[in-house]
């Protein structure tokens, strides 16, 4: 093999101010999935949901310590992959694992009740939360944050210190993970459980800028990003089509990623409606027996 190859294939970058934090939180998710499986609550600490959660930290390591991060200095195409899997494929992934009340089982019962009420009282925190968080604003931060990066300044900025390429990375972290929070509908709802098609309707709306700044970037007759034209080019690829291949991958898998969660946003919309319908109608007299609520996840034990 490729002596360049092998080396950018063992080149990963333990940095434990990120393995750390990553570990904590899924240490966290399985001291919690455990307690809660004790419980009983098996509806909520299930298998796949803390397959889910692990399988979205690991890849927040690969997108952060493997060589996708060498790589992303050296290929736009490789940075754009590194931003997919920050963006589009950890967040959901964890979010569909109901982390907020797996984690809060992890935590020593004082400090367990007194986050949970938070929410249950809507104090102070509660209220703060619910106002940065507001369907409207945590859409228009994602795609903020998506064309901010990607000026030409701001990107070389970026590329060119180490500490605001690691901002960078956060907030597109960040506001992918409040954008969402409201597509899959994990909790904690304060603003209420959104409907599936509020919620279909949500992650539609973001396609249309994605494409456009991926068109825009595929079909560019010139350089954008001058970091790239100071680097090494690897494998013969040069940086017009670097760039191209970059742009056609937010254009095409990233808008199709969108999409696909539309669709299983609507798959759920129609197997509830057919679920309503299979409901008996009248049953006993005419009284619509219903089943019991699930258990509620009290926060004290």
């Amino acid at each position: 093999m490729n002596p360049i190859i092998v080396a950018l294939l063992l080149s990963w970058d333990v940095r434990f101010e990120i393995l750390l934090p990553l570990t904590v939180l899924g240490a966290l998710q399985f001291v919690g999935w455990r307690r809660l499986r004790r419980r009983g609550a098996q509806r909520f600490a299930n298998g796949w949901r803390l397959t889910s959660y692990l399988i979205g930290l690991a890849v927040l390591i690969v997108a952060l310590l493997s060589p996708i991060d060498v790589l992303s200095g050296q290929l736009f195409t490789m940075h754009m992959i590194q931003h997919l899997l920050l963006v589009m494929v950890a967040p959901p992934l964890l979010w569909l694992a109901g982390p907020f009340a797996t984690g809060l089982w992890a935590l020593p019962r004082p400090l367990r009740l007194r986050i949970g009420g938070w929410f249950q009282q809507k104090g102070g925190a509660w209220q703060l939360l619910r106002l940065t968080t507001r369907p409207g604003l945590s859409w228009l931060l994602f795609v903020g944050v998506l064309y901010g990066w990607h000026d030409p300044a701001a990107y070389s900025l970026a590329q060119g210190d180490g500490l605001i390429h690691d901002l960078e990375h956060l907030s597109f972290f960040g506001a992918a993970m409040l954008f969402w929070w409201r597509v899959v509908g994990a909790g904690p709802h304060i603003h209420g459980k959104n409907s599936l098609l509020f919620r279909i309707g949500y992650v539609l709306a973001v396609v249309p800028p994605n494409m456009f700044l991926g068109v825009a970037i595929a079909l560019a007759e010139s350089p954008i990003y001058t970091y790239y034209l100071g680097v090494p080019r690897l494998y013969g690829i040069s940086v017009m089509d670097d760039q191209t291949m970059a742009g056609l991958i937010m254009w095409i898998p990233g808008s199709m990623m969108y999409i696909a969660a539309a669709l299983v946003l609507v798959a759920r919309l129609f197997t509830n409606a057919d679920r309503r319908n299979d409901l008996p109608k009248r049953v006993d007299g005419g009284v619509v027996k219903r089943t019991p609520h699930p258990p509620r996840l009290a926060t004290n034990e």
